[in-house]
């Protein structure tokens, strides 16, 4: 007789109909903040994870995945990046990226969640590595789309890394035209921006191929792009758009030309052919990203089942 399977359980729900399920080691911390649930799990395949509102965010086995997809895109394609504005990204990995790069003199993270971003920094800190000690860095606690329309400030890159409105609210007001309209404006002439747009599976790409829709309505050039991130066992999709530059005109030698001369460290996944793949979406992605007409608008909000 098998011996009894000695783990509990964390069972994640990716759609209405379909989840997966991972060996759970142990609950490190849990809270119910002013915005959301969060929780930090450490899991049997890998490691701690952080959790908000039931649904798995990043792990330390493979956040280096998701971040550098998210995050080296832009700041490739930008022609020399020295301001970004990172929205949410509470583990403080987006900013652990964008600090690879010595001529970023500034970074800027508005997240408006300060008990996630408190906690992440206490109990992850394989994933922030200090970014948030940096001196170049500035952490704000509010809503990022009031900031933004405050502001002055204009920013070379900017990194859009949000959990996806899963129920109306004003959080639905950071995925609409408007929205990527204001960070367009406070781009510089080359900015550039980069943002996670949901799920890429069967049956589950109506959000992708509207967020893909709606950063087209704003920007001169933008690439839907994917990459398969382990923990979430399924592929996840990105947008990545730029005021002045394609990212589809760069090649793949221009790409490890780029990293080699401005990224500080190894990266372990993003290089030139790995963008190439994750630009290189297959038939049925593409043909619902081209044929998607709907625009997400401040009036017509779009919230994930």
């Amino acid at each position: 007789m098998a011996a009894p399977n000695p783990y509990k359980w964390f069972f994640e729900t990716t759609t209405a109909v379909e989840g997966h399920a991972h060996a759970l080691v142990r609950t490190l911390f849990a809270l119910r903040t002013e915005f959301q649930q969060m929780e930090i799990l450490e899991t049997a395949s890998y490691g701690k994870c952080l959790v908000l509102d039931g649904r798995i965010q990043s792990s330390v086995a493979d956040d280096f995945i998701y971040h550098e997809t998210l995050v080296h895109p832009a700041m490739i394609l930008h022609p020399r990046p020295e301001t970004a504005l990172v929205v949410g990204g509470g583990e403080g990995a987006t900013l652990r990226e964008i600090l690879r790069y010595p001529t970023v003199r500034r970074a800027v993270m508005v997240d408006i969640d300060r008990a996630v971003v408190e906690a992440c920094r206490a109990h992850l800190p394989e994933m922030h590595r200090g970014a948030f000690d940096d001196p170049r860095v500035e952490v704000r606690h509010e809503d990022a789309r009031g900031w933004l329309e405050r502001t002055p400030e204009r920013f070379d890159v900017a990194i859009v890394d949000l959990t996806e409105p899963l129920e109306a609210g004003p959080a639905c007001l950071l995925f609409t035209r408007e929205f990527y309209q204001l960070l367009h404006d406070r781009l510089t002439d080359h900015g550039t921006l980069a943002l996670q747009a949901g799920m890429t599976k069967l049956g589950e790409l109506e959000f992708y191929a509207a967020m893909a829709r709606t950063v087209s309505a704003v920007f001169a050039f933008t690439a839907p792009y994917q990459s398969f991130i382990p923990c979430f066992g399924t592929p996840w999709g990105f947008v990545v758009a730029g005021k002045r530059d394609d990212p589809r005109a760069l090649t793949p030698a221009t790409v490890d030309a780029r990293v080699a001369e401005r990224v500080q460290g190894r990266l372990r996944f993003y290089d030139g052919l790995a963008q190439q793949h994750m630009l290189s979406l297959p038939v049925f992605l593409r043909d619902v990203v081209a044929g998607c007409q709907r625009v997400i608008t401040d009036r017509e909000p779009l919230i994930v089942g």
